[in-house]
């Protein structure tokens, strides 16, 4: 079971690393200087590929988590 967690948890996190480099950037400009900087705090809803992509880097996460816990829950026994 710990060895089965284990591998689950290492691609996840394989997964997890793929699906965050796959979200789209936020900010065009790097200058924070620049005059739409006042854009910079702006919650913009996000739509169509940008909500899946957090949506399911959220669900990943959390299914991370929960095994990250469990193995330490396993280990400790």
């Amino acid at each position: 079971m710990y060895n089965l967690l284990l591998t689950v948890l290492l691609i996840l996190s394989v997964i997890i690393v793929i699906a965050i480099f796959m979200q789209p950037t936020k900010n065009q400009s790097s200058n924070v200087f620049d005059s739409s900087a006042g854009d910079l705090f702006e919650r913009s809803k996000a739509r169509g590929f940008e909500a899946v992509m957090q949506n399911l880097t959220g669900v990943l996460i959390f299914f991370w988590l929960a095994i990250a816990l469990a193995l330490t829950i396993l280990s400790s026994r």
